[in-house]
């Protein structure tokens, strides 16, 4: 049985972890070569040691361009192009409307909406035309939760790029998508609550909010991400594919 990314070269922002981590390995198991992208260089050795094969970690932080300029250097170098790029790379935090700060705002949209955008921009000259961009939105881009407002307002954002971007490319056949999860067991919880018990509390508080009644596991935005990259979605683009269990749904 063929492998739906035998030969392709992808590239995955926030790779060290969580659903970027997930989507890595998914993708050398369907015969991918991955880039992997992440700010901790320990976090990415460990990523690297878990893909097992085919990767190849380039520490950096996408809010800093000389950064993305590193990464895309040395994928042209070894590789010479990019097939796919995952756009994974996020941070959120929960502030409430009259506590938020510039240093906030600038944190969020720096690396969720101007490390997205050049991210992509950087990947183009080695894109071949056909390839596929993927990038990671959320759910919150259309719902109001409090206390999220910024963060929120990021993500809607980014599925605003999609469309734009899916005009821009259509010459080349360029595919943009955007993958919007909703909750999902990462280890980005654990560090949103200050114990154990509040991230507990959280994760519960979620999962009562989704219809399938549980958060989402990296491993299902994963397969998702897959069928984004590959032929399986070669007359999809411009979307924005929610993978919330229901809970922005109904």
């Amino acid at each position: 049985m063929s492998k739906k990314l035998e030969g392709k070269v992808a590239v995955i922002t926030g790779g060290n972890s969580g659903m970027g981590l997930a989507t890595a390995k998914l993708f050398v198991r369907e015969g991918a070569y991955v880039y992997i992208t992440g700010r901790r260089q320990a976090e990415l050795d460990a990523a690297v040691k878990e893909i097992g094969k085919n990767v190849t970690a380039v520490q950096g932080d996408v809010a800093k361009l000389a950064d993305l300029d590193q990464l895309y250097a040395i994928v042209k170098e070894k590789h010479g192009k990019v097939d796919v790029v995952f756009a994974n790379a996020g941070a959120g935090e929960f502030v409430p409307i009259d506590q938020v700060t510039e240093a906030h705002v600038d944190k969020l949209f720096d690396i969720n909406v101007k490390g997205l955008l050049f991210t992509v921009q950087k990947a183009l000259p080695l894109m071949p035309d056909g390839g596929s961009v993927i990038l990671n939105g959320s759910i919150a881009g259309y719902t109001g939760s409090p206390a999220f407002s910024v963060y929120s307002a990021t993500k809607a954002a980014v599925r605003s790029f999609a469309r734009s971007w899916t005009s821009d490319l259509k010459d080349r056949k360029i595919r943009v998508n955007t993958l919007s999860p909703g909750p999902v067991d990462t280890p980005i919880f654990d560090t949103v609550a200050p114990t154990k018990d509040q991230v507990d509390q959280l994760k519960a508080g979620f999962a009562a909010q989704v219809p399938l009644g549980r958060m989402g596991r990296p491993e299902e935005i994963a397969t998702v991400a897959l069928f984004l990259a590959s032929d399986d979605s070669s007359f999809v683009t411009g979307i924005d594919l929610s993978v919330d269990g229901g809970m922005a749904q109904v």
